[in-house]
């Protein structure tokens, strides 16, 4: 089932890059980031990459703007990590979800 395959393909990607993230990148601007989801899509050509970072507004964007400059580390991690046919192009994605959690459970508990 494709869906499975994707599922797989994802996690996988996710483990990679969270991996070389952490061991492989030495650029001062990446702060505390943690991979959260990876969106392959079906030709794997292209994979939206979800992180979240720990810390201000400005430490965000420059984490995300230093994991887009060293995005070929990154897909030369997944080449040799994830042996896939191709290696999808990364886009980085901040992943808003922990911010909205907090701001909904603030609402339930206001109520």
């Amino acid at each position: 089932m494709a869906g499975d395959r994707m599922r797989r393909i994802d996690e996988v990607m996710r483990e990679v890059i969270g991996s070389a993230i952490a061991s492989e990148l030495e650029d001062p601007r990446i702060g505390f980031v943690t991979v959260t989801g990876v969106d392959t899509s079906p030709d794997l050509r292209s994979a939206r990459v979800y992180v979240s970072v720990l810390g201000s507004e400005e430490e965000r964007e420059a984490t995300l703007a230093a994991l887009r400059s060293s995005h070929g580390v990154l897909q030369a991690a997944i080449a040799r990590g994830a042996r896939m046919k191709y290696t999808p192009k990364l886009s980085f994605r901040y992943d808003d979800t922990p911010e909205r959690a907090v701001r909904l459970e603030r609402l339930l508990e206001d109520q």
